[in-house]
């Protein structure tokens, strides 16, 4: 099928532990690719060579590091990837796709680790240098449902349950202060009917442009 002659559109996929963003992303890109989209598929962090040493501290180092570092090293991989891949996947017409992007930070790092929430929106939004996703999908479901279907290993599927309800009450407050980008997502339901309503709402984010 010939490519798709369209903007790039930059989508945000979030979530906590365990609510199924990159199963989710991954059938969404083959469909979008089926239909003739270029598609981007990326993720935060370790979206660049950079990217794939800052995950390692981050999310194995054996010193851990303390909330204001941890923010850094996000901050880090996000500007290093924006203009790596995000900002020249866009300019070239692409979809980008990406596993985790600002949210998680505010919703990590300010909620979660309780660092000023002021402080850290305004140091992520310079990271970023103004690039705010066209959509942010947030894949829904009660923490200890994502918890229980969590693969992964690393220090953040270690936190107690009190640190992810946190995180999960921040992306919320994001997605209740911009409904205009946010689309709130019920993860608990069947893979298929999830899967329709990123696709719908992808779609619809295309169509606007």
């Amino acid at each position: 099928m010939p490519r798709v002659a369209s903007p790039g559109r930059f989508i945000a996929f979030e979530g906590t532990e365990g609510a199924g963003k990159s199963s989710q992303i991954r059938r969404a890109a083959g469909t979008l690719r089926d239909e003739g989209h270029r598609v981007e598929v990326t993720v935060e962090p370790g979206g660049t060579a950079l990217g794939a040493q800052l995950r390692e501290l981050l999310l194995h180092a054996s010193e851990v590091p303390v909330p204001q570092a941890e923010l850094f090293l996000y901050l880090a991989d996000r500007a290093q990837h924006i203009a790596q891949v995000i900002e020249p996947a866009l300019a070239a017409g692409a979809l980008v796709l990406s596993d985790r992007f600002s949210a998680s930070t505010i919703a990590y790092q300010g909620y979660g680790r309780g660092l000023d929430l002021e402080t850290v929106t305004r140091a992520d939004a310079w990271a970023r240098g103004g690039l705010r996703p066209h959509l942010t999908l947030l894949l829904d479901c009660p923490v200890r449902v994502g918890l229980q279907r969590a693969r992964g290993h690393d220090r953040f599927h270690a936190e107690v349950e009190a640190f992810h309800e946190r995180v999960q009450r921040g992306f919320h407050a994001q997605a209740a202060s911009e409904p205009e980008t946010w689309r709130i997502i019920d993860a608990t339901q069947s893979e298929a009917q999830v899967q329709a309503e990123v696709l719908a709402a992808i779609r619809s984010c295309i169509a606007q442009s």
